[in-house]
């Protein structure tokens, strides 16, 4: 194995159980000395993450039978510093979390110590700007239903107009319907004149002719 392999493998896992403790003992403390203590850690952190890399690129110089090991072994490495930088992470948030409230907590008592007459006079005319867009509010629904009553009326309207145009409209069918059959029947009557002048027309004739017959049959005799 490398030597150079293990004397930065030495050297990580020293820092590791440094880190371990620091991290140990920074959860029982609060305010600057867990700040400070905090601060050491991820500088320690950031000399693991540098030991790592070097660890890596000796173990991927080194021959395929022996690189395969220690990359085995680095992937462990990887895993325990990502789980320090997680317990890091954990503490720093519960730090936060903690100044955060106690912020909020001394904002909270600073706010209610503020509370003067002024402001009590902001409340006052905030309620009554309030109770001024209620009225006009009312005023708006009161315009709206007028509206909407105005809207129904034109509607009816509207109906009822339509309801005249369709009865209109079935008049004037009915209209057409008539005059159609009366042309019709007028077409029939006109076609029986024709027929009945030809049947007079014949009848003349035909006397005409029989009148003629027998006048030329006494001429004769």
């Amino acid at each position: 194995m490398s030597q150079v392999f293990e004397g930065y493998e030495r050297q990580y896992c020293e820092l590791s159980a440094n880190l371990t403790r620091k991290c140990a003992s920074a959860s029982a403390l609060d305010g600057e000395q867990k700040k400070q203590k905090l601060t050491e850690i991820k500088a320690g952190l950031d000399d693991a993450d540098a030991l790592i890399r070097k660890m890596d690129l000796e173990a991927r110089s080194l021959q395929p039978s022996i690189k395969a090991t220690l990359l085995s072994k680095l992937r462990e490495y990887r895993n325990d510093l990502n789980n320090l930088k997680s317990e890091v992470k954990r503490i720093t948030s519960g730090n936060a979390n903690q100044a955060a409230r106690d912020e909020l907590l001394g904002s909270g008592m600073a706010d209610a110590r503020m509370v003067s007459a002024d402001q009590r006079g902001r409340l006052l005319m905030s309620t009554e700007r309030l109770n001024q867009s209620t009225d006009r509010i009312k005023e708006s629904r009161k315009a709206m239903l007028e509206t909407e009553e105005l809207g129904v009326s034109i509607l009816q309207d509207l109906h009822q107009q339509r309801e005249s145009l369709l009865h209109a409209h079935n008049t004037l069918h009915g209209v057409d319907d008539n005059i159609s059959r009366s042309k019709k029947i007028l077409t029939n009557m006109s076609r029986r004149m024709s027929r009945n002048k030809w049947i007079i027309g014949s009848i003349i004739a035909a006397l005409v002719l029989a009148i003629l017959f027998i006048l030329y049959f006494k001429l004769t005799h």
